[in-house]
Formats: C-alpha cells, structure tokens, sequence
C-alpha cells in the first residue's frame, strides 16, 4: 500500500511539472487598444482601422481565423506567424456608407493562451446629404 501511494505521488508530480512546461511555452496577445473608436465621421470616409499588438508569449503566436459580428466589418488577418516579442497588426474596415451609430466585434480565434480574443470597434457615421439638407433649409429662413 505504501509503494502505491509513493507512485502516485510521484506520477502527480511528473503530471504537474509536465503541465507547467506545456503552459509556459505559449503564445499571448497585448493590444495597444482593444477598442477603436472612429468617433463622428462623415459618410463614405475613411473606413480601415488597425489594431496592433505584440506577441508577450514565448511561442509563435498564429491566428487561425477571425470572424466579425456583421457583414459589414471585414477584418484581415496577418497570414504569417508573429514570432515572440514581435509585433502584429489587424486591418478592420466598416462600411461607412452606413449612416447612424455602429459598435462591432471582432473575435480572433488563434493559438494564444486565451485562444478567444474579442476586440472592437465604435462610432457614429453622419449622413452629409441630410446635414447639408438641414444646413440649406436652415439658412432660407
């Protein structure tokens, strides 16, 4: 009895101090901002953003896809793998012939020790036309 639970423990500790050395040798994402804000912009304006990141991991970080929440944002995703301590960007373009306030999600599926990552972007598209509607009816009076 007292050799199985010498060998128990001892597969324990091999389990855990495996365990530890599979997760130290991962791969993590830091954003300088995980949120994007186009702020008011007018109709048909610039529409990419990019998010940029680093690897802090210690193995290369791969992003295997990402998926927006709408049609209406397309990410693009770097096809390379970003080695550790490296740096990396994600291009997201809105269609901003959309008039009215939008707030989207990004998620990124990838290799990272949070394999799930969701980022995002806000903001609110004018519509000129009926500004300068407005504006014109404004200065007839």
């Amino acid at each position: 009895m007292k050799t199985f639970f010498s060998l128990a423990i001892v597969c324990l500790i091999s389990f855990s101090g495996f365990s530890q050395n599979e997760n130290s040798n991962v791969a993590e994402f830091k954003f300088d901002e995980e949120t994007i804000d186009y702020g008011k912009i007018v109709k048909g304006s610039e529409k990419i953003r990019i998010f940029k990141f680093t690897n802090v991991g210690s193995a290369p970080l791969i992003i295997e896809r990402i998926q927006s929440s709408c049609g209406c944002t397309v990410p693009e995703k770097p096809e390379e793998p970003i080695l550790p301590g490296e740096k990396g960007e994600i291009k997201v373009s809105y269609d901003t012939n959309r008039p009215g306030g939008f707030s989207k999600m990004i998620t990124i599926f990838s290799n990272a020790k949070t394999s799930k990552k969701i980022i995002k972007i806000k903001g609110y598209v004018e519509n000129v036309k009926l500004l300068e509607k407005e504006k014109s009816m404004m200065s007839n009076n």
